[in-house]
């Protein structure tokens, strides 16, 4: 009989898969890398999310904005510029000041893998040379770790789109709400401009302002450096991630508090930063991972600190930080009404908004655990052996979730069961992916 999935199953999918993630070499760059591409640009939900981000790039109409954005995700020879020129003498310079500043937990270097230079700084193509290179396409890369959300070849773009549609649905939410006007010149909200399209609603002359680059631009940033990070072992598994950009215990000024976060978000911010992008987009980009109110603006400080000390830039003096009457970095006040102090405030909207449209992890992360389980309970009926990690992975887990993706069969789940899940996976032995 086939078995259903229940937490008994999903320990002991855990347990058997947790190996699989912890072992093989991340100094070089990953030897799966060519086949998670191979299978990313097989995939039509992979390769209509990247279709999506290309024309939602084409939009953009800040015309560096949108030319670097093309660069960094379409170009195959795209120069990673925070890596570029650097020698192992100055990855090492760079590591030190990061620890110095405490910015880097100097307990990881012993349990991360190659250290925390290889966590800071990982493989990347012609390392040392002037333009460094992506080791695998943008396209391909997972969206989070191994077992993470979105964590198959081609999540990245899937996860990008979905948080761009979030991004550009909530600024015409707040537009719709906060910024339509009534008679005698007051804010009223009017059902019929909540529903709406964007063009519609963008087209009024509202009340508040909110940047259509920044919203749009900013979810394709936020997670570019996954493409790094995120590499691929040849059993279909991935690079461990290191948590750094605080040191996870005295990170509020000195005082209590953890601004430790995953690497790829401050490799993405020192990318934009070495790119020159603004200050509002890039303190937008930073705000991915925590909105910077309710006590939280030390965590985006020591992130964009951090992003600095790796883009080899003054953050002052290209404007994403300022110093305070203490000495202590902040965020800068942007869009500033003139030379006099009207109150202006350091937290804009598209911060917050940009924070909330990040938020699907919390449906898809528990969408891979489910269907994980239910894919192992299902293996045999298709002919793979979960304990054969790698066929399993690379010719089973890794191709089911890159042409259906989590999301889409836990939804399935939850309505069919696994009998549900079974039919789809048959659509796919039929068309030859497993």
């Amino acid at each position: 009989m086939r078995a259903n999935f229940r937490i008994p199953l999903l320990a002991a999918f855990l347990s058997l898969f947790a190996s699989f993630a912890l072992a093989g070499d991340q100094t070089k760059p990953g030897p799966g890398n060519s086949n998670a591409a191979n299978l990313a640009s097989q995939s039509p939900v992979v390769q209509s999310a990247f279709g999506f981000l290309i024309d939602q790039t084409g939009d953009l109409q800040g015309s560096k904005l949108r030319n670097e954005t093309f660069d960094a995700i379409t170009n195959p020879d795209t120069c990673v510029r925070h890596r570029a020129g650097l020698r192992p003498a100055d990855r090492q310079a760079i590591l030190n000041t990061l620890l110095a500043q405490g910015l880097v937990d100097p307990n990881d270097d012993g349990t991360f893998p190659g250290g925390l230079i290889t966590g800071v700084f990982p493989p990347v193509l012609n390392d040392n040379g002037p333009c460094p290179h992506l080791p695998q396409p943008f396209y391909s890369a997972p969206g989070s770790v191994y077992h993470g959300h979105h964590s198959y070849p081609g999540g990245l773009p899937v996860h990008e789109s979905n948080n761009d549609v979030s991004d550009a649905h909530l600024a015409d939410q707040y537009r719709a709400v906060y910024g339509h006007t009534g008679i005698l010149g007051l804010p009223t909200i009017d059902g019929n401009v909540l529903w709406e399209t964007t063009d519609q609603i963008q087209n009024r002359d509202t009340a508040i302002y909110l940047d259509q680059d920044v919203i749009v631009g900013a979810p394709i940033w936020h997670d570019w450096a996954k493409s790094i990070v995120f590499q691929w072992f040849s059993d279909g598994t991935e690079f461990q991630e290191l948590n750094f950009g605080g040191n996870g215990s005295t990170d509020n000024y000195g005082g209590s508090g953890n601004s430790k976060t995953g690497g790829h978000h401050i490799m993405s911010i020192a990318e934009a930063m070495a790119r020159g992008l603004s200050p509002a987009f890039v303190i937008t980009q930073a705000s991915a991972h925590s909105n910077p109110t309710s006590g939280n603006e030390y965590k985006v400080v020591n992130w964009l600190r951090a992003a600095a000390i790796m883009a080899r830039i003054d953050p002052v003096a290209k404007g994403y930080l300022m110093i305070d009457g203490n000495g202590n970095y902040r965020l800068p006040a942007l869009r500033k009404l003139g030379s006099i102090n009207l109150g202006e405030v350091n937290a804009l909207a598209e911060y917050e908004l940009h924070n909330l449209s990040d938020a699907d992890f919390t449906f898809s992360g528990p969408a891979i655990t489910g269907v994980e389980a239910v894919l192992q309970s299902l293996a045999s009926e298709f002919g793979y052996d979960p304990s054969d990690a790698s066929r399993y992975n690379n010719k089973y887990r890794n191709p089911v979730f890159s042409f259906m993706t989590a999301e889409r069969l836990y939804i399935v789940y939850s309505q069919k069961g696994s009998k549900g899940v079974e039919v789809e996976l048959r659509r796919l032995r039929n068309l030859g992916v497993i």
